[in-house]
């Protein structure tokens, strides 16, 4: 990389950064009974990726300790939106399983974002983000493999 190139890859991650602490705010704002962004990524990442996970691999995915994660699980289990069961293939372990009520709460909240994306949609039409989803789903994969 050439140093003079520097600068904009900065800027674009940090551009990234800053729209996350945006889209976070504004989702949290609506958010009921005390759920935080981290309630919502893991019950995300239960959908998009797959439950019956174990909270080792759910922490590695999120590049956290285990222990960090533990206290949202258990947050997310009280509230019956994910269940912890016993792992059959390790008696020492658990693995994490959405609720119904867990996907209909993710669904919900995104559901409530509808008012946010219109005003971004006015600003931003379907084909420009879908033009920018692609670049960052690229990226990501990209970066996703590169960490493994």
């Amino acid at each position: 990389m050439r140093n003079e190139d520097l600068p904009l890859y900065f800027q674009f991650f940090n551009e990234i950064g800053i729209i996350n602490q945006l889209g976070r705010a504004a989702m949290e704002a609506r958010f009921s009974d005390g759920l935080l962004m981290s309630h919502f990524t893991v019950l995300n990442h239960l959908i998009r990726v797959q439950d019956g996970q174990t909270p080792l691999k759910i922490a590695q995915a999120f590049q956290m300790p285990k222990t960090s994660l533990t206290h949202t699980l258990a947050g997310l289990e009280k509230r019956g939106l994910i269940e912890m069961r016993a792992n059959p293939d390790d008696g020492r372990s658990k693995r994490v399983w959405l609720t119904e009520a867990g996907s209909a709460w993710r669904d919900a909240a995104i559901a409530g974002m509808g008012t946010e994306f219109a005003v971004v949609a006015q600003a931003f039409p379907p084909e420009r983000i879908a033009d920018a989803l692609r670049l960052l789903t690229e990226l990501r994969k990209f970066m996703d493999a590169a960490r493994d």
